[in-house]
């Protein structure tokens, strides 16, 4: 099945085994064994909060405070995506989280976009970038964040996001100054919201106007919620597999996935992290099939759908309809990936 794949962090997403090279190669405190490595990269299946789960990229932001080593992560996951059959992918990092060994926002962006790149040339896929600027850091910060991917926007950074620690940093509209500089820029607006607070912060995270929102399966809590996320078109960007470990909800059986998309709210359905999560999109389609009991046309719907909410510019996702669309003719059944 070809897929699409929306919500998805790089710094969540390092391969065990690259973290390992660069661990010892920058002199990083870290484990030294392949299986030790795994372990503390990947996160309880079953968390007691959204803090506790952001524990987890600790280690790899360490790892990832050079060029090369930027250049060489975003490369490997489209890699190991497009061998999943993701064929067009939006990848979201926060570029100030990487400037702790000197090197300038601009710079950080510029890295991630050669991985990129060098990752699409490789695998024939379609790759953007969503910048995401964090709740926890100074708001002018992150207008200048704004400020300086507006630069890249022609060259594959297509959206502005907000993310980090949401109990702590539960207001979105202290950063109202950077979602404006970004919009005004032309960058597609995304953030965060619902992985605490359940649904009055995704009906808060509504106050910056995004398209789309990332997480927020609390929603479902809140029919009238639900109505004007589906009047204003907003799109939840949903990873199951994630929100468990988040401590969001307690089971993946327990997700509201099908519920939401049964009430005709749109919704996608991605892995949120490679690594932290321990899982690919293919096994997060399985779990939605057989533990969350979406039927198979409502899966390929969701699937189809992210093609419908994408950032990229329309001359990208118009030949990705078509394929999928041939794809689905060409198939008598849409079976499990």
């Amino acid at each position: 099945m070809p897929k699409a794949e929306l919500h998805l962090h790089l710094d969540g997403s390092v391969l065990p085994e690259t973290a390992l090279e660069l661990a010892r190669s920058r002199g990083v405190d870290a484990p030294r064994s392949l299986s030790g490595m795994r372990a503390a990269l990947t996160a309880p299946a079953h968390g007691a909060s959204q803090a506790e789960l952001l524990s987890a990229f600790d280690l790899p932001i360490a790892l990832l405070q050079d060029a090369e080593a930027l250049e060489r992560v975003t490369r490997e996951l489209v890699e190991v995506k497009a061998a999943d059959g993701v064929r067009y992918l939006e990848i979201r990092w926060g570029p100030l989280l990487h400037t702790a060994r000197g090197l300038a926002a601009a710079d950080v962006v510029a890295a991630v976009l050669r991985g990129a790149q060098a990752g699409a040339r490789g695998t024939g896929s379609e790759v953007r970038l969503i910048a995401t600027a964090l709740r926890s850091h100074d708001p002018d910060a992150n207008a200048g964040l704004a400020h300086t991917v507006a630069g890249f926007l022609d060259r594959g950074v297509v959206g502005f996001d907000l993310a980090g620690p949401e109990e702590a940093f539960p207001d979105p509209l202290l950063h109202r100054e950077a979602f404006e500089v970004a919009r005004e820029a032309g960058l597609r607006i995304t953030l965060h919201a619902g992985e605490w607070g359940g649904a009055g912060q995704v009906r808060r995270a509504l106050a910056l106007r995004p398209e789309r929102i990332a997480h927020g399966p609390g929603a479902v809590a809140d029919p009238g919620l639900c109505a004007e996320l589906i009047r204003r078109g907003v799109t939840l960007d949903l990873c199951p597999t994630s929100n468990v470990q988040a401590g969001i909800v307690p089971s993946v059986a327990a997700h509201p996935l099908a519920v939401l998309h049964r009430r005709g709210v749109s919704v996608t359905l991605s892995t949120d992290d490679l690594t932290v999560s321990d899982i690919s999109l293919s096994q997060e389609y399985a779990r939605a099939l057989d533990e969350i009991g979406l039927r198979p046309d409502e899966l390929w719907a969701i699937n189809r759908r992210s093609l419908a909410v994408a950032f990229a510019p329309e001359r990208v996702l118009a030949p990705l309809r078509a394929e999928f669309d041939a794809w689905a003719a060409a198939t008598s059944a849409v079976a499990r990936p």
